[in-house]
Order: C-alpha cells, then sequence, then structure tokens
C-alpha cells in the first residue's frame, strides 16, 4: 500500500470518527482502533496511542459548540473528570500488566447492556428535583429544546462518580476515550438527559485521554505519522457532528448510539 493512499484511508476513518464520537459521546477510538489494527495491521499499541489522540480532537472540536449551546453541564464534567483522570492514570501503568483480550470481553458486555436499555427506553424521562447531594453540588441545570429550555435535576451522584473512574481505567487501557461508560452513568444512574449526557462526555473526554497520552507518549506509542491524519480528519468530523446533534431527535441519537455499539462488538 502506497503512503498516499494509507494517508487517504486513515484520513477518512478518522472523519468518520470524529463525526460519530461527537454525535454519541463514544469517542472516535471505537472507529480508528479497528481501523488501525485490522484494516492497516498497525500493533495495537500504537493503535492506542492514536485513538487516544482521535479521542482529544474529538472532544476540542465539538466541546466548544456545545458548551456555547448551553447543552453541557460544565459543572458535573469537572467534578466527574475528577474520577476519570484517576482512573487513567492507573489504567495507563496497568496496560502493561493487564491482558487487553480479557478486559476487552467486560467491556464490551457493559456496552451491550448500555445499548439494550438504550433502546428500551421509549422516550426520555426528565428528572424534576435533585438528590441532596447533588443539590448541595449545584449540578441540577437547563438544556435548550425547540419548546425552549428545560429544567432537570441529577441523583446518584455517588454510583456515577464510581462509574466515571471505571471508563477512566478503561480508556487508558482500550483507548476508547470510555464515553459509553460516561453516558450510561450520567444517562442511567444520574438520570441526566441523553442530549446533556453526550455532550457532558465529550466535553470531558479530552482530559481524560489527555491524563494517559502523556504515559503512552513517554513509551514511545504515538507516532506522528498516524497521529496527524487523525488528528486533522477527526477535528473535521467533530465539528460536523457538533452541528447535527443541535438539531437531532433524542430517540434517533438513542437509536444510533446503541447501533454504533452493537456494530463495534
Amino acid at each position: 500500500m502506497s503512503v498516499l493512499l494509507f494517508t487517504l484511508i486513515l484520513f477518512g476513518g478518522a472523519v468518520t470518527a470524529g463525526l460519530v464520537g461527537s454525535l454519541t459521546g463514544l469517542g472516535g477510538g471505537v472507529i480508528i482502533i479497528p481501523l488501525l489494527t485490522i484494516v492497516l495491521g498497525i500493533d495495537i499499541h500504537y493503535a492506542i496511542g492514536t485513538a487516544l489522540v482521535s479521542v482529544i480532537a474529538t472532544s476540542t472540536g465539538s466541546a466548544a459548540a456545545y458548551v456555547r449551546e448551553g447543552i453541557t453541564n460544565i459543572r458535573l464534567g469537572m467534578l466527574l473528570e475528577i474520577a476519570t483522570t484517576a482512573g487513567a492514570v492507573l489504567g495507563a501503568y496497568l496496560a502493561v500488566y493487564l491482558n487487553p483480550n480479557f478486559i476487552a470481553i467486560l467491556f464490551g458486555l457493559v456496552l451491550i447492556f448500555s445499548a439494550l436499555n438504550s433502546l428500551n427506553k421509549k422516550s426520555e424521562y426528565i428528572l424534576e428535583k435533585s438528590d441532596n447531594l447533588a443539590h448541595k453540588l449545584k449540578l441540577d441545570g437547563t438544556f435548550p429544546t425547540k419548546e425552549g429550555k428545560v429544567s432537570y435535576g441529577v441523583k446518584n451522584v455517588t454510583g456515577g462518580f464510581g462509574m466515571m473512574a471505571l471508563a477512566g481505567i478503561l480508556s487508558a487501557l482500550l483507548g476508547i476515550g470510555s464515553g459509553a461508560l460516561k453516558v450510561v452513568a450520567m444517562d442511567n444512574i444520574m438520570k441526566v438527559p441523553f442530549k446533556v449526557s453526550t455532550t457532558t462526555s465529550n466535553f470531558m473526554m479530552g482530559v481524560t485521554a489527555m491524563a494517559s497520552v502523556v504515559i503512552y507518549l513517554q513509551r514511545g506509542y504515538v507516532k506522528p505519522d498516524l497521529a496527524m491524519p487523525v488528528l486533522i480528519g477527526v477535528l473535521v468530523g467533530a465539528i460536523a457532528g457538533s452541528k447535527i446533534l443541535l438539531k437531532a431527535n433524542t430517540k434517533k441519537l438513542r437509536l444510533f448510539f446503541a447501533l454504533i455499539i452493537f456494530l463495534w462488538q
């Protein structure tokens, strides 16, 4: 395969990864890792390092638009980022010792469960009032809809915090951003509206990935010739995806989220 063809395939995959990542909150790694390892035959360690770069680019490309539109819950994201960052650092060190196949199987089971749960939700229930801890931390918020701004509450902060720590560990181990677990934690456990969950996940992913990509960079697993086309392509896709999500129907967004997870299995 020529260098030009290799770069074009990588760039095209990166644009798709950015688009999917910004719409679902999953991060670009769900596309980038299979593309690099299965299609292009790149070693898994280099693939994970490159995928972490794509996650940072996805977050950078879409988070600004979501914050500007008032969908992202910044306060909630900053709180949960403590757990994901700590988990990411731990996961980056554990990556040397743990069998990634075993971790991938466990993670796949969690993803299938979350996808089925998303499909089972016929309509979105908006929590009107936060529980005591969420209220004290001022985690409730509003998000724009066609009918105007809608207020929502948050619950089960400790359960969501624990799931976020696990998401951070898996992000470093598998290089996928673990946006699925972040969305599950906020949507299913903390009862945050789905659009707020996906956009807040995008907001958080860059910091989580940055915490672990530094360690991969030190080990020489981030190659500029792989990272550069991925970085540019993911940014293009993420910016396009952020424009689509603002007008997207929540039910269709859930279906797309579930479909991407099933396809990734």
